[in-house]
């Protein structure tokens, strides 16, 4: 049965037009701010800005008070529209589904599915239609408005790299491609990082400049919490504290791990929302994934034969290898490459 998408709702916002002259000549800054975004909000530039708040270096603060201009004027305003979307798609319960089937084949959670259709508990029928897929979007247009002119040389300024640049690391980057792009080799960028391997993991921040024995500034704002990569830094980082813990039936501390009580600690260890479950629930209760990121759980089945049992788990590491609690030899790293596990190897699931 196909999806039926459908586009629930489309809500168009005007943006204030003509400021007063307090609020044009200050900016409040927000989650997310750093002085080229709020540079570019204001057609002026990094430089002009730090010159108007003698700022002495990139970093800024939520809550901060920044002023933006001079002599605001309503020629140097601007209007904006901004369009939301959200688009639903549905599906068709057929014989012999159930929610959790369905659920793993659109890729979504169990809990996911239950919430966007208020269904409390497992009961549905042929011919139900139900939420499989929410999606919302908006786009900003941004009305024309009369520029003030600058300085070629302060624009040129502007776009400059600051000393201690620091870059995000994207899906698909290594150590070898970042270098290059800022053109550092290998062996440099490990080196200003204190990076003892090879392994790097989406979301992580690296600097990527020489910075000559100057402290290192991100222009981010300096108090937000702990991105996606920096906590699955953390969540590895305390995996492999445990190396070595023994194998216990049931049990969830550094005293002894089963592989669920071992997921469970570590993942709240390193500030994850998580319950205490079995491993066929966390399967159950995870996202599908093909292309597995550092962090994401995998799944055996006690045999090559009974795939559709769960027995065991593990976390993914990067580079075909996993850490968990093995009931033979304790918490340990393994390979999905030895056969033992390959055989047995059921799939990948994102929390």
């Amino acid at each position: 049965m196909k999806k039926h998408i459908v586009t629930l709702s489309t809500a168009a916002v005007l943006s204030s037009t003509l400021a007063t002259s307090a609020m044009a000549s200050t900016y409040t800054v927000k989650s997310g701010d750093n002085l080229s975004k709020i540079a570019k909000i204001h057609d002026t530039t990094v430089t002009r800005l730090k010159q108007l708040n003698n700022l002495k270096s990139d970093v800024i603060h939520i809550n901060q008070k920044l002023q933006v201009s001079e002599n605001p004027s309503p020629s140097s305003s601007k209007s904006k529209i901004t369009v939301h979307k959200t688009t639903t798609a549905y599906y068709t319960v057929k014989a012999g589904d159930t929610l959790l089937k369905i659920a793993n084949k659109q890729g979504i959670t169990l809990g996911e599915l239950k919430n966007w259709n208020k269904i409390n508990g497992h009961l549905i029928y042929p011919g139900q239609k139900l939420i499989v897929s929410k999606k919302a979007a908006s786009t900003t247009i941004e009305l024309p408005a009369n520029k003030p002119s600058r300085g070629k040389k302060e624009e040129k300024q502007s776009t400059a790299p600051a000393a201690g640049t620091v870059y995000t690391v994207k899906q698909g980057d290594s150590l070898s491609k970042i270098a290059s792009k800022f053109g550092l080799s290998v062996t440099e960028l490990k080196s200003i990082n204190k990076l003892t391997s090879d392994v790097i993991y989406t979301g992580q921040r690296l600097v990527v400049s020489k910075t000559s024995g100057k402290p290192v500034q991100d222009t981010a704002v300096s108090d937000q919490p702990a991105s996606n990569g920096e906590k699955v830094g953390i969540l590895l980082a305390e995996a492999k504290k445990q190396i070595g813990v023994p194998y216990s039936w049931g049990g969830s501390s550094p005293s002894g791990f089963d592989c669920s009580g071992f997921v469970y600690y570590v993942y709240k260890k390193a500030g994850y929302q998580i319950s205490r479950y079995s491993s066929s629930t966390y399967f159950d209760m995870g996202k599908r994934v093909t292309a597995p990121q550092p962090g994401d759980l995998v799944f055996f089945s006690p045999s090559a034969d009974k795939k559709y049992l769960i027995t065991h788990m593990g976390i993914y590491m990067g580079g075909q290898q996993f850490i968990h609690a093995s009931s033979s030899k304790g918490v340990r790293i393994s390979s999905l490459d030895e056969s033992y596990y390959k055989t047995r190897f059921a799939g990948y699931k994102r929390l």
